[in-house]
């Protein structure tokens, strides 16, 4: 998953690329509005809307000529009037500075999983996702274990899926709940814990790939290179 993080401020740009690399995104990092439009195309743009070189405004309005492309802003420019109007060119959401780096990842997980709903709706299908030797199509919903088919019930797959688009990074509890499940409540984490034991089961025999749990946090996956 390609994130473009377009920032001019050296250090607010470093924290944004450390922790989305730690979260196991591949970034790409530009300082200006020029940069941004000659970068490869990305997933996730994160866009400061306070740009040396432009406005961001102006260029949220090319960003969203890319219609693959989901577009978060990250601006300083809290006020009401400029978060309506960042929405309303097309930004997908809208985080304003200061912020928390679970709050980012939060809002990047829930702008991908509306970009794939709607990729779905128009028949777009998602790319294959891999991690080792583990391969899971989310068109066809089939996943692939060192070349053995892996009947995966709708949850599965998708809680699967989910750990295996952020391998080796943990995914805490939360965060799997409110994307596979959509909700929070007692008995959903009791759910996920199930699904877990059956997980690891069809995933055991083949040594290759496991799900490692990291306590008090979540899961992550872990797999051997295929």
């Amino acid at each position: 998953m390609r994130i473009l993080v377009v920032e001019d401020d050296d250090r607010v740009a470093r924290g944004l690329v450390t922790a989305l690399r730690n979260s196991s995104y591949d970034v790409c990092r530009v300082a200006t509005a020029e940069g941004a439009l000659r970068a490869p195309t990305a997933d996730v743009v994160l866009l400061d809307l306070g740009l040396p070189d432009a406005d961001g405004i102006d260029l949220l309005r090319r960003l969203r000529e890319r219609p693959e492309t989901a577009i978060i802003a990250v601006t300083a420019r809290g006020e009401e009037r400029e978060r309506v109007r960042g929405l309303r060119l097309g930004a997908d959401d809208y985080v304003v500075k200061p912020f928390g780096v679970s709050e980012l990842l939060a809002r990047i997980d829930a702008v991908l999983r509306r970009t794939r709903a709607a990729r779905a709706g128009t028949g777009e299908t998602a790319p294959p996702i891999h991690a080792g030797p583990l391969t899971l199509d989310p068109g066809s919903r089939e996943a692939d274990l060192d070349g053995t088919p892996l009947a995966l019930p709708r949850k599965e797959f998708d809680l699967l899926a989910l750990l295996a688009s952020r391998a080796p990074a943990v995914v805490d509890r939360d965060t799997i709940l409110d994307q596979v499940w959509e909700a929070t409540w007692e008995s959903s984490t009791r759910t996920l814990d199930t699904h877990i034991a059956s997980l690891r089961g069809k995933l055991g025999g083949s040594g290759t790939v496991r799900i490692q749990t990291v306590r008090g946090v979540g899961y992550r996956l872990i797999a051997r290179p295929g």
